[in-house]
């Protein structure tokens, strides 16, 4: 499971999506911009997260409020699809990520 890289400050929080408010641009594959790293919040329900670009495994991850947030890479193409019923929101992060010692 990606991780979210430490050094990055949180810019941006979109408002809280249901089943029937979700944007359709996030039910088809689309990406975040270069430097930008997203964590998907679900609040209530499940979100399926499916990874769709070549340059990743394929994988999917069921997200709940008890599982791990999903993680967005900068220009990985993904996808989201509900469930169940749900409430989720996105947090999007920019920065240079801080790099440990070599």
């Amino acid at each position: 499971m990606t991780k979210l890289p430490p050094g990055l400050q949180s810019y941006k929080r979109t408002q809280t999506f249901t089943a029937a408010t979700i944007p359709r641009a996030l039910l088809n594959d689309h990406s975040t911009k270069d430097g930008t790293w997203g964590l998907i919040h679900v609040e209530k329900g499940e979100l399926l997260y499916v990874v769709t670009d070549p340059r990743r495994p394929a994988s999917e991850q069921v997200l709940t409020p008890e599982s791990a947030l999903g993680v967005v890479e900068p220009t990985i193409l993904h996808r989201v699809e509900p469930i169940s019923p749900v409430r989720f929101h996105l947090e999007f992060f920019r920065g240079e990520p801080t790099v440990g010692p070599r």
